[in-house]
């Protein structure tokens, strides 16, 4: 099973300028999240403090017991093993076969033999559907096989937490929508803990246990999926409903005037309302059930009496059908 991650009051800051500030939130072991937010908001920023890679100016991010942001470098070291990261381009060699991509980390990190890593690095392209094109170079495949090669990639020393930074980016909808169940099978698979980092609504809509949303400097909220997927807070409404009216500009932010003119003439956040709530994605057909699914139920649950009322009735009625469609199946349980 995946790990917690566990995220405490962190603050970064380049120079003068605030990236974000007091974040706090967990990444429950095994599930998977996403983080949305305008461009420009330090999403890729916040992947990277995550793995200890870029140092906070304050607060702490505890995976396994170690303060990725305050450890000695040598424990931030070992714990980093435990992460698999999925670049926004790829990181691909271009001198390198996927085969050799995928296989430089066990190279670099292990002392595996060739025979061992070559059964490795097969059955991940397996899992991403790449078998067959281990031979290529990056330059002669698309966009999208070159992503699920960066996948292959981040999966070869069994990760128990993957980060995948904008896993969309430069692929139509129709490649969107296959890495949306190439996601939605690993975390079936392998039971990661996962954070994808993303501004795609159909990733955001379809694919997570849990949401969140950084802007203004401030993680607007996180939890349950349902919780964001209601929310009426304007910024969240209008990101969802890709309007232009609302808090979030071409610059990240309107001033004032702006937003007051925008409600003078009823065009401002109060009337956006949010795309309907879709199911969340399913494993394939062939694939394991996902164990999250279980743990994520007990513990969204336990907390149902402090959500919204929009959101705590979309978790019900969800219930409602998931426990309905058991019954109907044979073998499900009431």
């Amino acid at each position: 099973m995946g790990i917690e991650v566990v995220v405490e009051g962190l603050t970064k800051s380049f120079g003068r300028q605030t990236i974000w500030q007091d974040v706090s939130l967990t990444l429950p072991a095994g599930e998977v999240s996403v983080l949305l937010g305008p461009s420009g908001t330090g999403k890729t920023v916040f992947l990277k403090s995550l793995i200890g890679l870029l140092k906070p100016d304050r607060g702490r991010v505890i995976v396994d017991g170690v303060d990725m942001a305050n450890s000695p470098e040598r424990d931030i070291y070992e714990t980093r093993k435990l992460f698999g990261m999925m670049f926004q381009d790829g990181a691909l060699f271009g001198s390198m076969n996927l085969f050799d991509n995928v296989a430089f980390p066990l190279r670099e990190h292990t002392k595996k033999k060739e025979g061992e890593i070559r059964r490795i690095v097969m059955e991940r392209l397996d899992m991403v559907g790449l078998v067959g094109a281990e031979g290529k170079l990056p330059g002669e495949i698309s966009g999208g096989m070159r992503k699920r090669a960066g996948l292959a990639r981040a999966l070869v020393l069994d990760p128990q937490i993957i980060l995948c930074d904008e896993p969309d980016s430069g692929l139509d909808p129709v490649r969107t929508a296959y890495l949306s169940q190439d996601l939605i099978n690993l975390n079936a698979q392998l039971d990661a803990t996962m954070l994808i980092v993303t501004h795609n609504l159909d990733i955001a809509s379809t694919v997570p246990d849990n949401m969140g949303m950084l802007f203004r400097r401030n993680l607007v909220t996180f939890g349950p999926r349902e919780v964001l997927l209601t929310s009426d807070e304007p910024v969240v409404s209008q990101f969802l409903a890709a309007r232009r009216a609302g808090p979030i500009g071409m610059s990240e932010e309107k001033d004032e005037a702006t937003m007051e003119r925008e409600l003078r003439e009823g065009t401002g956040p109060e009337g956006f309302g949010t795309r309907p709530i879709v199911p969340q994605l399913e494993p394939s057909p062939g694939m394991p059930p996902r164990q999250a699914v279980r743990r994520r139920t007990l513990r969204v649950l336990r907390m149902l009496d402090q959500l919204p009322p929009a959101a705590r009735q979309e978790i019900e009625a969800s219930l409602l059908g998931a426990r309905t469609s058991a019954q109907g199946t044979p073998g499900g349980r009431p």
